[in-house]
């Protein structure tokens, strides 16, 4: 099957949308771009789509590089036949194509091939052709200059051959794969204990292969990594041998030969077949699970990086700690820090000399710099620092100062990083973390793109993922949100901007530099003018690059500059002008296309009716960021502590994480509540993900509590029951 068939059945898609997307994709268009730009060739499609199709069609280029490499090699052999070249055709996976060259694999020394080498594979063959007697036809092959001494030796060499021909039988593999995946049994034992208790369900565990969770199968993983564990998959063994022995034993064969091929059969399938489907069924599951666990932090990142910015407030930061005092930084309403500074307000390990000190020192500074709001990561000694804040905000009886509690992970990664050090190479790292803090919730996607995906603290064991396939994951998870967004393009950053469609971190270099030293861009066509940037790059980049107070309004939007004559067109039809889009006076624009005739506007104005949709959006509102419309965060002035909490007690929260077995939510207490993933809805669902996303602000009734070691069970589905009654 074509490949480009082959997706559009996988993909439910029509066939020109597929060869489109194949031929944008081999073009070297970035996915942003044909997401939102190429709509009319794809049937817009969306960039999570796009990605999906992305992977598989490279999965289905190699696989089909690999069925030509393999065929080319067996070929060469002159071992090639129909059936062969069959089977290569057929072959659906990178595991069934190497199963079926197997056989021809230059194989390091085995015992088939020392007795290969001893001249045995004719009587091998005599054998399996079970057509008379194989101890007579032995005696021919006695040699002691061969190494062949007797006639047992001789069968025992033969019957070497016979298991690894087995063995290789891909047919035969694929069936008994099948078998260990769909009937086998997971069984797992402890080996050695563990202090914290963390394997303690695994100590005598067995479970059929097709019901375990993949966060079950990660687990068991890294319990084996770490020595506490010892797991294998159990399938009855004589009834894998039966399927050995009867897919070469013949029913009217001579029975001296039937026995020896059951006995090579046993032996290949103890020796060679079972130690080699067991490592490739669990290498199955494995990939299986990491593909679900990479999906999960896909899942909750994308909405952690599109969180709503707090604009146009100056914010102090706080790092808590205990010994060390509390870091802190201030920076006006662009993140330009304004002072930083250390205190000392926790009772439990501060004087109260130094808390009175840390009191009057916070309260003179948000009198100094007009502070909005205050952030105050969730790590170490956050309880007790809100606690501090929420007596301090009592004090100074300002309604107009909150706080929050923003997630700090990754601050510490940051701040030890080299680009930390080019930003502030005067400042230490605690204070570079405390930066962090305040400007992520002013921007987290612009402050969060800084840090490595894998330390933000949204995900499910994925510092055990393959390393490549998860950093191209997380990677387009930054690309698409980084782009749907759009970027500044006189005030971002190097590591937002590396992110943008078409560009990299040397480009992105170049853009900076560029500004230092001509000052801000005034137009989109100026980016050509950028080092290395040449008319590729800027055809995927310049729709998502703004200038806000540039010459020309469309720089602000994501019109694309290929389409501004089209734009401009529109507005001219309808007799509007570019200072009336700066105005903000074309609401009444869709109403005026809808009376005009939709297809009709599209048409005079050269355009697919999505492009002009879309261009329609961006010109009613110049500039709009996609993350206003989304919920906003919670802000306080007081304070909830564990101890305030009973059974019953309905509560408000935000989703920090999202997991297989069900989802943490912050609910204004140091430690997150959980709602298991039976406590969410009465309604079937696949997975938490189905319902819940991080940011996403619930409420949850308490339905069990244990303070002593800081668990808070959590209920939606209890609560809606109760509400509806």
């Amino acid at each position: 099957m074509e490949i480009s068939q082959q997706l559009t059945e996988e993909f439910n898609l029509r066939p020109e949308h597929v060869d489109n997307v194949i031929k944008l994709l081999d073009e070297g268009n970035t996915i942003p771009f044909i997401a939102r730009y190429r709509k009319e060739m794809t049937g817009a499609i969306n960039d999570q789509v796009l990605r999906e199709f992305n992977d598989r069609y490279e999965y289905l280029k190699n696989l089909n590089k690999r069925k030509s490499e393999v065929a080319a090699a067996i070929t060469e052999q002159g071992k090639m036949t129909e059936e062969i070249q069959l089977a290569i055709d057929n072959a659906q996976t990178m595991t069934e194509i190497e199963d079926v060259y197997r056989p021809f694999k230059q194989k390091k020394k085995t015992r088939a091939s020392v007795a290969i080498e001893k001249g045995l594979q004719p009587l091998a063959e005599f054998i399996l052709a079970q057509a008379g007697d194989p101890y007579a036809e032995a005696e021919k092959f006695v040699n002691a200059e061969k190494g062949v001494k007797t006639v047992a030796e001789a069968i025992s060499g033969a019957k070497d051959v016979i298991a690894e021909i087995i063995s290789d039988n891909a047919e035969l593999r694929k069936k008994l794969r099948s078998l260990l995946e769909n009937h086998g049994e997971m069984q797992v034992k402890m080996v050695k204990d563990d202090e914290k208790g963390t394997y303690a369900m695994y100590a005598d565990y067995a479970e059929l292969v097709p019901e375990i969770k993949n966060h079950r199968i990660l687990a068991i993983n890294r319990g084996e990594k770490e020595e506490c564990l010892k797991a294998k998959i159990y399938f009855n063994p004589e009834i894998a041998k039966r399927i050995c022995t009867v897919k070469y034993v013949k029913a009217n064969g001579n029975t001296d030969c039937a026995k020896l091929i059951e006995e090579a059969a046993d032996d290949g399938y103890d020796r060679l077949i079972q130690p080699s489907i067991e490592r490739e069924v669990r290498a199955i599951l494995t990939d299986k699970a990491s593909e679900q666990a990479i999906k999960m932090f896909e899942v909750n990142l994308r909405p952690l990086l599109l969180q709503p910015p707090v604009k146009g407030k100056v914010t102090l930061g706080l790092d808590p700690a205990y010994r060390t005092g509390c870091k802190l930084a201030v920076v006006d309403e662009t993140g330009h820090v304004l002072e930083t500074g250390v205190v000392y307000p926790i009772p439990e390990v501060h004087k109260p000399a130094q808390i009175e000190n840390a009191k009057e020192f916070l309260k003179n500074l948000i009198a100094k710099h007009k502070i909005d709001i205050i952030s105050i990561g969730n790590g170490t000694a956050s309880k007790e620092t809100e606690i501090f804040v929420a007596e301090l905000l009592k004090e100074l009886d300002n309604p107009a100062v909150s706080y929050t509690i923003v997630s700090e992970a990754g601050a510490s990664v940051y701040s030890a990083s080299t680009l930390a050090v080019e930003e502030f190479p005067d400042l230490d790292l605690t204070r570079r973390s405390a930066i962090s803090i305040a400007r992520r919730l002013q921007d987290p996607l612009a402050e969060l793109i800084k840090i490595d995906p894998k330390s933000i603290g949204v995900g499910q064991y994925q510092h055990d993922m393959d390393k490549k396939r998860l950093d191209s994951v997380l990677g387009g998870v930054l690309e698409d949100c980084v782009n749907s967004v759009g970027v500044d393009l006189n005030t971002a950053s190097v590591s937002l901007l590396k992110y943008v469609a078409g560009l990299n971190s040397g480009i992105a270099k170049n853009i900076v530099a560029y500004r230092d030293e001509n000052g801000k861009f005034t137009s989109r066509s100026q980016l050509l003018k950028v080092t290395k940037l040449g008319a590729k790059a800027y055809e995927q980049c310049a729709g998502f690059l703004r200038i806000t107070d540039g010459k020309n309004i469309l720089d602000n939007t994501a019109v694309h500059p290929e389409s501004y004559k089209k734009a401009e067109k529109l507005l001219e039809l309808f007799g509007y002008t570019e200072n009336d889009v700066r105005d903000g006076k074309l609401s009444e624009l869709p109403e005026k296309v809808k009376e005009y005739g939709e297809n009709k506007v599209a048409e005079t104005c050269e355009l697919d009716t999505a492009t002009m949709k879309d261009i329609i959006n961006e010109l009613i509102k110049p500039g709009r960021d996609i993350r206003d419309n989304l919920p906003q965060r919670q802000l306080r002035r007081d304070i909830m502590s564990i101890e305030d909490l009973e059974v019953g007690m309905v509560v408000d929260g935000v989703v920090r994480n999202v997991i297989d077995f069900g989802a943490f939510i912050d609910i204004g207490v140091h430690q997150d509540g959980l709602v298991h993933v039976s406590e969410i809805t009465d309604k079937f669902i696949k997975h938490p993900s189905d319902v819940l996303k991080v940011g996403q602000q619930v409420e949850a009734i308490i339905i069990n509590l244990d303070k002593k070691k800081q668990r808070i069970g959590l209920s939606i589905k209890r609560l809606a029951k109760k509400n509806a009654n």
